[in-house]
């Protein structure tokens, strides 16, 4: 779960599709959804399902060490079969429940998956948002994931680009994150495929709200999103000397290129250490 924890991107591939699964284990991303909800027709799902497990049984166990499933709401009648497929697949890193809003559906897939199975509720309605603190804090969640575009759909929400109407309902779940000793969240797709500039923008404002990740539907987001999590070297660079200062300091206040350096300050250096992938 520690991978998962510290993943900053999560690549979206249609279950349907698992000539794609090797590729987009190789994109560069941090972790790979398998998906078996929005990606893949209702008429499609059963095949979807057996094209999966196939998939997955022939993987070896470090590949499925990446790979999450993210399964249908558990309001849908295909919720049980995804359940049942679950039970039967080899171990995966984690599942993604789409439009989460009981710790019953969490817990009902966790008892088909086991205890090393990491689950990430996906916030998509109201109802989602006001089961917050329920969803973090059941067993097995690892990190909270917002549906950001399922989101205004519920609410009937009419987001510019910037998306300013949704800055609350994002704290929200940082915050939640916060409340229940949660890795950092994961944010939503950003949809516009051929737009680096937006993807850099969206995938910054995520950063700068508390964010640890975003969805990705496709392999040229990748390595923008990677980047946008990671620190830069001069950030780094600044992290490491206020370590090293705090240290010769003995953890007093000291200064640091003309700027006071206190507790706070070491924890953001720490905190910026800490997102550096090994």
């Amino acid at each position: 779960m520690n991978a998962l924890a510290r993943a900053r991107s999560f690549l979206f591939v249609p279950a349907n599709r698992p000539e794609r699964f090797n590729k987009a284990l190789q994109s560069g991303a941090d972790a790979v959804i398998i998906d078996l909800e929005d990606a893949v027709a209702p008429a499609d799902k059963a095949s979807a399902r057996q094209a999966l497990l196939s998939a997955l049984t022939a993987l070896d166990e470090a590949g499925r060490a990446r790979l999450l499933v993210r399964i249908n709401a558990s309001s849908t009648s295909f919720f049980h079969d995804d359940l049942s497929l679950l039970g039967h697949a080899p171990s995966i890193a984690g599942v993604v429940l789409a439009k989460a809003e009981s710790s019953a559906a969490l817990r009902s897939v966790a008892g088909v998956t086991g205890s090393g199975c990491a689950l990430l509720p996906l916030i998509e309605s109201l109802a989602g948002l006001d089961a917050l603190d329920e969803l973090a804090q059941a067993p097995q969640v690892l990190r909270l994931v917002f549906g950001h575009l399922d989101f205004q759909a519920d609410l009937g929400l009419a987001c510019d680009v910037d998306e300013a109407e949704l800055v609350p309902v994002r704290l929200a779940l940082v915050a939640a994150s916060r409340r229940a000793g949660l890795a950092a969240a994961v944010d939503g797709v950003t949809v516009a495929l051929t737009d680096s500039e937006r993807l850099a923008s969206d995938a910054a404002r995520s950063r700068r709200g508390g964010f640890g990740a975003k969805l990705c539907i496709h392999p040229s987001q990748v390595a923008i999103v990677n980047q946008a999590f990671s620190p830069t070297a001069a950030e780094i660079d600044w992290a490491q000397r206020v370590v090293a200062g705090s240290q010769a300091a003995g953890g007093g206040a000291f200064s640091l290129d003309g700027r006071m350096v206190d507790p706070p300050v070491l924890l953001l250096a720490q905190q910026t250490l800490a997102r550096v992938q090994p």
